[in-house]
């Protein structure tokens, strides 16, 4: 008889442990991003991890909001009709709000500000200021950025498209292009983090269209949205925010 209450007493106890283990699991968030876009996602060569500003953010934002968090490799022009199929639940790679996307896809608050700007080289540094300087040259962007939209509204431009921001970076060095266009801020990174790029090319302090980058969810997932912005609400009120900031930017 007493064996037999330690055997009831034994399988009470796996039960609630194995109750208490359910509850606990979280659901998993998938986010889709697309890794050539230093310092806001790449891949650490190190570890074969994913880095860079927005997966330290992501990362935090999906911890906060009681998610476990799942980062797939997609191509930039992929991850939009990705979200909207389901196929991913967030899109966390620089991604710039605009009114044509925000038809596709819902966007959180934003996130960084940024502008797009060229890289060039340093000897063309006198002769392209300005895009409207970029008339009938070639210029070299990568598939689906806003430096890609910027490059068709310049006059007899010729515009090579490439699937990351390293092809077009490699592009400008063989000289086969003239200009690469992309948001400042990573044309900077690439240049403090190129020693041979850094002394034959550079970035005119010229900026224009400054724009937001938010991460995208599934259009009318106002559940998630909603969880994702208070986390991020509470992240940027604790200092967190600025903690991943610091780390990525010089100001």
């Amino acid at each position: 008889m007493q064996l037999k209450k330690l055997i009831v007493c034994a399988c009470a106890i796996a039960a609630c442990g194995i109750t208490a283990g359910t509850a606990a699991a979280r659901d998993l968030i998938r986010v889709g991003t697309e890794p050539t876009f230093a310092p806001f996602e790449f891949l650490d060569t190190e570890t074969k991890e994913f880095t860079g500003f927005d997966m330290d953010l992501i990362r935090a934002v999906v911890d906060k909001a009681g998610y476990d968090v799942q980062i797939l490799n997609m191509g930039f022009d992929a991850l939009v009709p990705a979200v909207m199929t389901g196929t991913i639940d967030v899109i966390a790679a620089g991604l710039s709000i605009t009114p044509e996307r925000a038809k596709r896809v819902d966007f959180t608050a934003p996130y960084y500000t940024s502008g797009v700007s060229m890289l060039i080289a340093k000897k063309d540094a006198g002769k392209y200021k300005t895009f409207d300087d970029l008339k009938n040259r070639v210029i070299a962007v990568q598939i689906g950025t806003t430096g890609a939209e910027k490059a068709k509204d310049i006059a007899g431009a010729q515009v090579k498209s490439f699937n990351t921001t390293s092809e077009a970076f490699m592009d400008l060095m063989i000289k086969g292009s003239d200009a690469v266009l992309l948001d400042r801020p990573v044309l900077g990174y690439y240049l403090r983090n190129q020693a041979k790029a850094a002394q034959v090319l550079t970035i005119p302090p010229y900026v224009a269209d400054a724009e937001e980058f938010g991460f995208a969810v599934k259009k009318g997932n106002k559940e998630l949205l909603d969880k994702l912005n208070k986390a991020y609400a509470d992240l940027k009120a604790s200092g967190e925010v600025q903690k991943i900031y610091d780390k990525w930017f010089q100001d």
